[in-house]
């Protein structure tokens, strides 16, 4: 497990706002389009109702985790309640620490390349680089001169239009959040289809800029 997990997933999808009754739908929609990784944020109502909810139900088939961990109590109990890794939008060496002590993937959050280093040298698998979207790809390529050995994943402000660019640059993987899939919109036949289509689109994307 590890970065070669993450790696293999691709694409990480990002949910805020799903519910008990409404994540089974999303996740099937996301898997039917390749997306196999699930991000469930502990900032939603019931969070950790809805990473067991996915958890059993779909088992190996989503890797399913749990995202916005701020403190290490949050993160044995979505640990606990079947995450199998944990994202921290900060560094925390109790967060990473006990993560590791449970035997799944920790993916804290990093900006400059100190806290980068710190957050590896803590024990971290892969490190978040949050918010993405203000540094741009080449902040990945300008990271990896002086850290090339420390696996990174770039998210907030990531889409459609721009994963590959940073899959270019050097990250494993990319995590995308509401333009992949919308928590606050109606679950109809027509946007679970469409998020399955964008799905679809995101991980041939990906997996396309890997083979340049």
């Amino acid at each position: 497990m590890g970065v070669e997990e993450i790696k293999k997933r691709s694409v990480v999808a990002v949910i805020r706002g799903a519910s008990v009754e409404t994540i089974i739908p999303m996740a099937k929609a996301l898997k039917d389009g390749g997306v196999t990784a699930l991000e469930i944020t502990m900032e939603t109502p019931k969070a950790l109702a809805v990473i067991e909810k996915a958890a059993d139900v779909f088992g190996n088939e989503m890797f399913v985790g749990a995202g916005t961990v701020l403190d290490a109590e949050t993160a044995r109990a979505a640990i606990l309640s079947g995450a199998k890794f944990v994202f921290s939008p900060t560094v925390r060496k109790e967060t990473i620490e006990i993560t590791k002590r449970y035997g799944v993937i920790s993916v804290p959050g990093a900006f400059t390349p100190t806290e980068i280093l710190t957050a590896y040298e803590y024990g971290a698998d892969v490190i978040k680089v949050f918010p993405a979207g203000s540094v741009g790809p080449g902040y990945f390529k300008n990271i990896a001169g002086p850290l090339p050995h420390i696996p990174l994943i770039p998210t907030g402000g990531i889409d459609m239009d721009n994963a590959k660019d940073y899959i270019l640059a050097g990250a494993v993987a990319v995590g995308v959040g509401s333009s992949l899939v919308d928590p606050k919109r109606e679950l109809t036949d027509d946007y679970l289809a469409l998020i399955t289509e964008n799905a679809k689109k995101l991980t041939d994307e990906v997996r396309a800029a890997r083979l340049v």
